[in-house]
């Protein structure tokens, strides 16, 4: 008998039962899984959170025979009898498959409408179903793996933050509104008339200025909270696992959020997470195409740009005399694809900035077929640079903007090794991402932009570009900002703070801050910053990202609780709804009809 089953209600749970149990008098509860009849016999199997227990219902049970014939799918019952050996046979599937229970006697705890589909048949049917009725889908065994999964990969943070020195502290939901990067999701104040909280992006100043407080270590699991556009690992309202540190360096909040993830996927999956690789933010951009590179795969990008100018291709020309680059990709096997499928392709990169998709194939050792007439003049030193093989496809991104060739190349291996299955399963590939530039230039709005936020340390060599002026000296400048990648994902990022008020002084003068603005949007932390502040940075990990890597989904509602559509909604509470004139006025609002739509 374990702890978590053993109540006046119940002696065991439905996963419990095993041989050695045959004999004992027990008592189950829990749903009807399935029902089915035998001559007589009534067969149901009993499902609870961690499993399930075949209970036989014989004639000699009088009463609760009679009762078992009215039993459909998801009644809520309480059984007791005898736990013996199964009569049928053993059924390998359930870990309770040796026995069952001689039912004595039955009572229905709550009797079940028929519902809109069972555990069993939730994979037939649509996501908002499930999403409608979750108190259903929740009961597949499915779905209690995730949230069992989550609770584990919680605890053994928390355990792990506990051994080594962390506070773990809660901050406000009702804050203040600041520039993070997304929109705010407001809150309006009804004892202050026209004014507004915001709910938290992140903890990001609080932690800051926790470590102003002397706290030196702190952790939360974090709500946040970005009104964004959702997407399949996106949502509006998330988690983090948000932790900070005072004195500290960089390599000090990577070796604790390293140790973190391999206590993490030690418990969960048993598997051991090997010393954690670092690349440069410039080598993944060059190599990958991405500052979140997968390296469970080849397909590197490969700068081809000298060979591209030996040819009179007007595409490759046109965009190394406008200062852009040529790079190619190998694929594999990729010669196999037909000219619908490569066709498609180009259609597919014109979403991250490409004109197309230039192409061709490998065969006898030269390249043949797509572009491969333009650049015969190169064909072997093309086949050589990008050790190409007979069969392999060569996909090519050219374009006058380099950052628009990474993009497109990026992206594009991902989709192949994805659609050509190169990818073998429980794979994990770890990958620490350092050396980030600190900013990055807007040139729709012609100013520099924060590439993490305006808190980010510079390099201790930056502080001279910083004052200089110099485009090229400012854009070279490093920060000490990291992200964790697993698998292509970035799982956490995070950065050494700015410590010092005259540098953080300095970082909001490059980025068009003025001192009225500042103390208008980061008062509190400025304040914080001048009494004392210690060196410290930290980390923030996306829990949901994380536990959706550890049970094997791309879609972050599988591991949320009660998560919104792709618009937003809650459509089990019918949440966003409209609010009555009363409560409005209280908080001294009124809403604006929305335009009629035009007429066909």
């Amino acid at each position: 008998m374990t702890a978590t089953a053993a109540t006046t209600s119940r002696t065991h749970h439905c996963a419990q039962l095993r041989e050695g149990d045959v004999g004992q008098t027990v008592t189950l509860a829990g749903w009807v899984n399935n029902y089915r009849d035998h001559g007589g016999v009534r067969f149901i199997d009993l499902r609870d959170r961690e499993g399930i227990t075949q209970i036989v219902f014989h004639p000699e049970a009088g009463a609760a025979h009679e009762l078992a014939q009215k039993l459909r799918h998801e009644d809520v019952i309480r059984v007791t009898g005898k736990c013996i050996i199964r009569e049928g046979g053993e059924n390998p599937k359930l870990a309770t498959g040796k026995v069952e229970i001689d039912a004595t006697d039955c009572t229905i705890l709550n009797k079940a409408e028929t519902p809109p589909f069972t555990p069993e048949d939730a994979g037939k049917v649509g996501e908002e179903t499930r999403l409608r009725y979750r108190y259903l889908d929740m009961r597949r065994p499915r779905m209690q793996e995730i949230i069992r999964t989550r609770h584990r990969v919680t605890k053994v943070i928390r355990d792990y933050a506990d051994e080594h020195g962390f506070y773990e502290v809660e901050t406000p939901f009702l804050c203040r509104s600041t520039p993070e990067g997304a929109r705010d999701f407001l809150v309006p104040s009804r004892l202050q008339a026209g004014e507004f909280y915001a709910l938290p992006q992140s903890p990001q100043l609080f932690k800051q200025v926790l470590m102003v407080g002397g706290i030196e270590r702190y952790i939360q699991i974090a709500r946040c909270f970005r009104d964004e556009d959702p997407r399949a690992d996106r949502q509006a309202e998330f988690t983090q696992i948000d932790l900070e540190m005072s004195f500290v360096e960089q390599d000090d909040v990577m070796a604790i959020s390293e140790g973190m993830v391999r206590a993490v996927w030690k418990d969960v999956l048993g598997v051991d997470v090997p010393p954690v690789k670092r690349m440069s933010y410039d080598e993944a951009m060059e190599r990958f195409g991405s500052d979140r590179p997968d390296l469970r795969f080849g397909m590197e990008l490969v700068d081809v740009s000298d060979l591209a100018g030996k040819t009179d291709f007007k595409v490759f020309k046109g965009a190394l005399d406008a200062g852009g680059v040529v790079k190619a990709i190998r694929v594999p096997g990729g010669a196999s694809m037909t000219r619908k499928e490569t066709d498609a392709l180009a259609e597919w990169v014109k979403q991250f900035g490409a004109g197309g998709l230039p192409i061709c194939k490998v065969e006898n050792g030269q390249v043949a077929t797509g572009i491969a007439k333009f650049v015969s003049d190169i064909s072997s030193d093309l086949v050589s640079r990008l050790e190409a093989q007979d069969g392999d496809l060569i996909c090519f991104g050219v374009d006058a903007r380099p950052a628009v060739v990474a993009r497109v190349l990026g992206e594009l291996r991902v989709k192949l090794a994805h659609d050509l299955k190169m990818i073998q399963p429980g794979q994990w590939e770890w990958l620490w991402v350092v050396d980030f530039p600190a900013v990055e230039w807007n040139d729709d709005q012609k100013r520099w932009d924060s590439l993490h936020h305006p808190f980010t340390a510079p390099n201790d060599d930056a502080l001279d570009a910083l004052k200089s002026g110099d485009h090229d000296a400012i854009a070279g400048i490093k920060s000490k900002a990291y992200d964790l990648v697993l698998n292509g994902s970035e799982l956490g990022g995070g950065s050494i703070r700015i410590h010092r008020p005259d540098v953080q002084q300095q970082v909001f003068a490059l980025l068009g801050i003025d001192e009225a603005a500042a103390r208008e949007k980061f008062g509190f932390l400025l304040d914080a910053l001048n009494f004392g502040a210690p060196p410290h940075g930290g980390l923030a990990f996306g829990l949901d990202r994380l536990v959706m890597h550890l049970v094997g989904t791309t879609n972050i509602r599988d591991v949320i609780a009660f998560p919104k559509t792709q618009n937003g909604a809650d459509l089990m509470t019918a949440a966003p709804s409209p609010v009555d004139d009363a409560q409005l006025t209280e908080l001294h609002l009124r809403t604006v009809q929305k335009p009629a739509a035009p007429k066909a």
